[in-house]
């Protein structure tokens, strides 16, 4: 009977916690890898051209011009003299419109390069998201964003993308962020007049582009990364007391 006592008192059995499953380890290399496919097909079009698989390359400027306006003065360029070329610049070696819908059909020359299948802001934004989630494990872990802070990182894209399309209804290169006269104005014209106009890159305009998209991509990585470990690891250790929803039994 004296040994009863010390039988209740004892400590239960240590509770063996299942390895890490399948989904746990290899959520964040598969998300890295379709990343990556989905930000580096538009760049194996240009590659496509100049190799001569104009079909795929063709496939490629198809399936992403449903995501992206792909006009060129705002796409970079491969195998040519230029990473990026003016709107005047394009108009004079293919066709003078300022139509964007023709436009964006121009791909490149064989004098040029050849057209990334999509915008220098769509670049920016999916290539930086891929480093963010690949850096995540190994540098970025603690990485953790609140919505309020998100929404914040969205708010220049937002603002920049949305003023570029009202200065376009005044006709391509004919809106006011065409020519930034108001950042002129206000930087009293102290920066290069390349600066202020056009899109090329070097441009307040492409500058704003890239910088947004990095900004997006880090928001999105930084919100969206901690849930994702959180949810598959809560399903790789559901018997881990952390992540039990039902309060322990007395």
């Amino acid at each position: 009977m004296s040994d009863w006592p010390r039988a209740l008192q004892a400590s239960p059995p240590a509770v063996s916690l299942p390895r890490p499953s399948t989904w746990a380890r290899l959520w964040l290399p598969a998300v890295v890898v379709l990343l990556a496919l989905y930000a580096g097909l538009p760049w194996l079009a240009p590659v496509f051209m100049h190799l001569g698989w104009t079909s795929g390359a063709d496939a490629i400027y198809a399936v992403y011009s449903t995501q992206c306006h792909q006009l060129p003065q705002r796409s970079l360029f491969l195998f040519g003299p230029r990473l990026m070329y003016s709107l005047s610049q394009i108009q004079s070696a293919w066709q003078d419109t300022a139509n964007p819908m023709i436009l964006r059909q121009f791909t490149g020359s064989e004098a040029m390069g050849w057209k990334v299948a999509w915008s220098d802001r769509m670049t920016s934004m999916y290539l930086s998201l891929a480093v963010f989630v690949a850096l995540y494990r190994p540098v970025l872990r603690r990485l953790r964003l609140p919505w309020w802070i998100f929404v914040l990182l969205l708010v220049p894209l937002a603002v920049d993308g949305v003023s570029h399309a009202a200065s376009d209804l005044a006709g391509i290169g004919a809106g006011f962020r065409d020519g930034n006269a108001w950042l002129a104005a206000l930087t009293n014209n102290s920066l290069p007049e390349t600066f202020y106009a056009g899109d090329a890159l070097g441009s307040f305009n492409s500058w704003m582009r890239l910088l947004t998209g990095l900004l997006f991509g880090l928001g999105v990585a930084g919100l969206a990364l901690p849930q994702l470990e959180a949810a598959f690891g809560a399903r790789s250790h559901p018997l881990n007391p952390r992540n039990n929803r039902f309060p322990p039994q007395p």
